[in-house]
């Protein structure tokens, strides 16, 4: 491959003093949210420089090039060449490619105006920080990142370089939004004090069996492993950890809570005011310090906010861990966009995400992603049925809202401002399932008050050297 397209094996680290000449640099060629060019003016396409191009990545970039809003102008992925890469390197085959996206900004930072990232998990945040310095507008996957104090510093940096942000809960942008939105307006929804929240889909976790990390094995020679552990702590290479199954472990993924939360309460978590909880309690089955467990059923308790009562939200994950639901609940909601969890033969249609909530006189019925609420029951059921208020249509799904608010036409809907909040909830609950306890939560001063342990993984590992200027704004 031409080394004049792709730059193999980035450095091992960043430094302060590069991170900030970055930053002005991107000051100096315009750090306006938006991308007018002059009065009047406004550039058809955002040029998108994309990090992390295969499996869920290459779906990303699809959707984002195919709004025809978006011209792809880089590639990023520290696989690159490997075989889940290659369907977006034949879509897009004159396109520079990296492996360190640290010298994509270094080499190209003034030809894109965005970026979306798709990496793992726990690798999201320093791609995010980064391009946010240089006053990227960025599109990134759920959750947001892997730890509290992660996405605290993503809300400060969005707050603060004024970019357009957008987490990628792709159904935050579909008819389940302005419904529930347009319900909590009419009065609805109102008054709600529980919510079963529930995704009993099989996971790669399921059945694994281990007492310690995987034993070390040779780096392939098309991967740069240290740039994929980014701000992790330091592990040995096993094909164990790639290609999804990463998510398995409590060092790098966010579980079945981190990844479905976000699709099935988030509407929820946005229009009720949910904020963060005082407390979690934890019910698991097969508790490991190391992966995730077999099952969690997870209570969140959110305080009274102004007028609207206290809230307990309950999460079930696990084949066999059912969530009670009422008797006339029927068959799941299935939204038909819904893709499937895991790679795989995984099946929503077998084991359907959804959720109830139990409000003022009402009873509703959701599923996951974009689905509608339906009302199955409560004494205003028949009275509110028959006057249901209009809904108005999306203007534009998620991957154009983005697009469009980084044109300074529209504002991202699932903005750090909205996102944060929910994906610092659910970080709250994977700590209570990493330590196995009841945990006290202060959302004044954002600790952990009743276990010592927990309130530190708040902060996450420190960052590995060479990483830690991703944690300075």
């Amino acid at each position: 491959m031409n080394s004049s397209v792709f730059e193999k094996r980035g450095s091992s680290g960043i430094d302060r003093r590069h991170f900030l000449k970055g930053a002005l640099v991107a000051g100096a060629i315009g750090c306006a949210p938006n991308l007018l060019l002059g009065a009047g003016t406004r550039r058809d396409k955002v040029k998108l420089a994309c990090v992390g191009i295969g499996n869920r990545g290459r779906d990303v970039i699809r959707d984002l090039h195919r709004t025809g809003l978006a011209e792809i102008v880089a590639l990023c992925d520290t696989d690159m060449g490997a075989p889940h890469t290659q369907d977006i390197l034949k879509q897009f085959p004159k396109v520079p490619r990296f492996q360190d996206f640290r010298k994509l900004f270094d080499k190209m930072g003034r030809d894109f105006d965005a970026v979306c990232i798709a990496t793992p998990d726990f690798s999201h945040f320093p791609v995010a920080m980064l391009a946010m310095s240089q006053r990227k507008h960025i599109y990134v996957e759920k959750p947001m990142a892997h730890s509290f104090r992660q996405i605290e510093l993503m809300m400060a940096a969005e707050k603060k370089y004024g970019v357009a942000c957008q987490m990628g809960n792709q159904g935050h942008s579909e008819a389940n939004y302005f419904q529930f939105k347009t319900w909590v307006d009419e009065g609805i929804i109102r008054e709600v004090d529980r919510i079963t929240a529930f995704m009993n889909n099989p996971r790669r976790w399921h059945g694994m069996k281990v007492d310690d990390y995987f034993p070390k094995e040779e780096v392939p020679e098309s991967l740069d492993w240290d740039t994929w552990l980014a701000t992790a702590r330091n592990h040995a290479y096993n094909h164990g950890y790639m290609n999804g199954e990463w998510r398995s472990w409590f060092d790098f993924g966010n579980g079945a809570l981190g990844d479905w939360g976000a699709h099935i309460f988030d509407t929820a978590h946005q229009f009720l005011d949910l904020g963060l909880p005082v407390e979690v309690e934890p019910t698991l089955e097969g508790y490991n310090p190391l992966i995730f467990p077999q099952a969690s059923t997870l209570a969140f308790r959110f305080p009274k906010r102004g007028s609207q009562p206290p809230l307990e939200l309950t999460w079930y994950d696990g084949t066999r861990n059912l969530p009670p639901l009422p008797e006339n609940f029927g068959s799941a909601v299935v939204d038909p966009n819904i893709p499937p969890p895991s790679a795989g033969t995984i099946d929503t249609k077998a084991y359907p995400p959804g959720k109830v909530i139990y409000g003022d006189g009402l009873v509703f019925k959701g599923g996951s992603h974009g689905s509608t609420l339906e009302i199955i029951g409560g004494e205003r059921a028949e009275d509110v049925l028959a006057h249901l208020p209009e809904v108005p249509k999306s203007p534009s799904n998620h991957a154009a809202n983005f697009l469009k608010s980084a044109m300074g036409e529209e504002k991202c809907r699932s903005n750090f401002a909205v996102a944060g909040p929910l994906c610092q909830a659910m970080a709250i609950g994977i700590i209570a399932q990493r330590v196995n306890a009841k945990l006290e939560f202060d959302p004044a001063s954002k600790r952990i008050t009743n276990h010592k342990l927990a309130n530190e993984l708040l902060d996450g590992v420190p960052p590995r050297k060479g990483w830690e200027t991703f944690y300075r704004i």
